[in-house]
């Protein structure tokens, strides 16, 4: 491959072959006789700033292996023959990483100890970044969790009407801007400066953390291209989105759909004790809402989405959005019902 010759790799390719599950990026695992390394393709019709994405995971990756003695506990980028961190080939953009021995990464929760263990990564990223300067990075994704940004595109969908849906998800409609207000709430919060802004992932599945392969510890968090600035709550709220629902994001039967406390109290528990002392009261306290907002934000975008003819989401039938959208929105309202509890456990942790 034309790609792995850009780069200062250790010993002769053995072979290169398509690695895991990512739907964005192109990734290979690539060997040589001495070593493993990922060789990734980024997907720059996605990530239309490359150069801005790629400043964004050197510096990231520099600031948290400060201290490390365990190389298995960041990401490395592997610099090009030019003392780059990606290269230019064909118009294509490469990146290569050192890979992560002895590690595994689960693409589900086995149990609700791996949904803890997920929390203590998502946590300790948070407080190993809580000192960098989060305004210094792009928004690879502008407005990415702009919820009131997120109603503006719904109401234009609505308005549009392009496929002439909207009389047929009214339901969906109503439930939606009848919460609009409650989106806006964590926005203007940090615009009045309650909230801080941090350095975020946006993306704090289960399967962006690798785990030691023995004791199945978190080593560190991967997939960086949506690190960027913003707020604490939406890792940990979109954490809870998909973590913490009984059922799968397109499922049909909704009386199966609802937030499990017990999982929602792991993934606080993890979260809040590696997250130390590095986040403020407000921080703490708006987890709940945080949780509702991203909940509610994803249920907009699929609705936006359907109602625009499935153009972003890839689908796998007519109605897959409209699924996506209703479970999401049944998590919204099962979670109003459980604020209290979820408050509750918080404050315990907190």
């Amino acid at each position: 491959m034309k790609a792995v010759s850009q780069f200062r790799i250790e010993g002769n390719p053995v072979s290169c072959e398509r690695y895991g599950n990512g739907h964005i990026n192109e990734t290979y695992l690539l060997v040589t006789d001495r070593r493993r390394y990922i060789l990734q393709k980024i997907n720059h019709h996605i990530f239309t700033d490359v150069p801005a994405l790629m400043k964004n995971i050197a510096a990231v990756t520099e600031y948290l292996r400060q201290g490390q003695n365990d190389p298995r506990r960041t990401l490395t980028l592997v610099q090009t023959v030019n003392g780059a961190d990606f290269a230019e080939v064909d118009g294509e953009y490469w990146r290569v990483y050192d890979f992560i021995e002895d590690s595994v990464c689960l693409e589900k929760a086995e149990t609700k100890e791996d949904f803890y263990q997920s929390a203590i990564a998502f946590g300790s990223f948070q407080r190993q970044l809580a000192g960098f300067p989060a305004h210094t990075l792009c928004e690879t994704i502008p407005r990415f969790h702009d919820t009131a940004n997120r109603f503006e595109k719904l109401r234009e969908a609505i308005r549009a009407d392009k496929t002439g849906r909207a009389d047929q998800v009214r339901r969906e409609i109503d439930f939606s801007l009848a919460h609009e207000e409650m989106g806006g709430e964590m926005v203007a919060m940090l615009r009045r400066g309650e909230l801080p802004l941090r350095v975020t992932h946006n993306d704090t599945k289960l399967n962006n953390v690798m785990l030691d392969a023995k004791t199945h510890e978190p080593l560190c968090v991967i997939d960086l291209d949506t690190v960027m600035p913003g707020l604490a709550g939406n890792d940990f709220g979109d954490s809870i989105r998909f973590g913490a629902s009984t059922a799968a994001e397109d499922e049909e039967n909704l009386d199966k759909v609802e937030m499990a406390l017990p999982l929602f109290d792991a993934y606080a528990k993890g979260f809040l004790a590696s997250c130390g002392n590095s986040l403020t009261a407000n921080e703490k306290e708006t987890l709940p809402l945080a949780a509702m907002l991203m909940t509610l934000e994803c249920g907009i975008r699929f609705l936006t989405d359907y109602l625009d003819g499935d153009v972003y989401f890839r689908i796998h039938r007519p109605d897959h959005n409209l699924l996506r959208c209703r479970t999401q929105l049944k998590l919204v309202a099962d979670m109003e019902k459980k604020k209290d509890e979820m408050a509750a456990c918080i404050r315990q942790y907190a």
